[in-house]
């Protein structure tokens, strides 16, 4: 849960192969007999464009793209081996989320953040997901809380090799899948959100240390603990300390 510098040079986020154009199989307008061999399977642009978005978002939080900096579609494209297309309708998705501004005939600037916006999305998400977890302490029954203990050691895995973006998607998987136990999938949906717009980089930021994304992480495990456990004064104290005390 911690923000990073971004770096100036982003590295490569997708494979070399990846399809630029997308077209239609031979047997999809009618000329595949069986003396053919299937054609091969090609993926469609909106899985494209997911890739992409997925590709761009963990960008993001590893802070591979610097805040403040402007990006152009067909340069990202070329990076990503694909058309320009699918990265620029991945970044009006991004627009639309506040990660990045349009500018007109330059490309995507990289939204710049500060404290104060960060320090509002913990308190937004505190006032949402504290309430909902106490609850669920006094309800969910151990069983329940043991089956998440593999999402809060992927947490522990991701920190304890640095990887902020794994970091940052196990966090928001094991953050989901508490909330996911209220039944209440439009606040899951929410939470989510809100989650991940806290995990942008902040301008002028420290890199993140293995140490900090360890400290966080063991807040999850001795979470679960408490919450087996049921004891209800350590997951009141543990909850509220991991939202007053994060970074995203």
């Amino acid at each position: 849960m911690e923000q990073g510098r971004a770096r100036q040079n982003a590295r490569p986020y997708a494979s070399e192969g990846a399809p630029q154009d997308v077209r239609v199989p031979e047997q999809a307008r009618g000329e595949h007999t069986h003396s053919e061999p299937p054609a091969p399977r090609v993926v469609q642009r909106h899985s494209v464009r997911g890739q992409i978005l997925d590709a761009l978002r963990s960008a993001l939080v590893g802070g591979e793209l610097a805040p403040g900096e402007v990006y152009s579609a067909p340069a990202l494209g070329a990076r990503f081996g694909v058309s320009a297309t699918p990265v620029r309708e991945a970044m009006q998705q991004l627009a639309v989320e506040g990660a990045v501004e349009v500018v007109p005939n330059r490309g995507f600037r990289v939204s710049e953040r500060g404290p104060r916006e960060l320090g509002e999305l913990a308190e937004v998400r505190a006032l949402i997901e504290v309430p909902v977890m106490l609850r669920l302490a006094r309800t969910v029954p151990a069983a329940g809380w043991c089956a998440l203990r593999p999402l809060a050691d992927a947490t522990v895995a991701a920190a304890a090799v640095g990887d902020r973006a794994a970091y940052a998607e196990s966090d928001r998987a094991f953050h989901r899948a508490v909330l996911a136990l209220s039944g209440n999938q439009q606040l899951v949906s929410v939470a989510d959100d809100l989650h991940r717009r806290s995990q942008w980089p902040l301008v002028d930021s420290p890199a993140g240390r293995r140490a900090e994304l360890l400290a966080d992480a063991s807040e999850h495990t001795a979470l679960l603990d408490a919450l087996i456990a049921r004891d209800l004064t350590v997951v009141r104290s543990l909850v509220r300390e991991h939202f007053n005390g994060a970074d995203v």
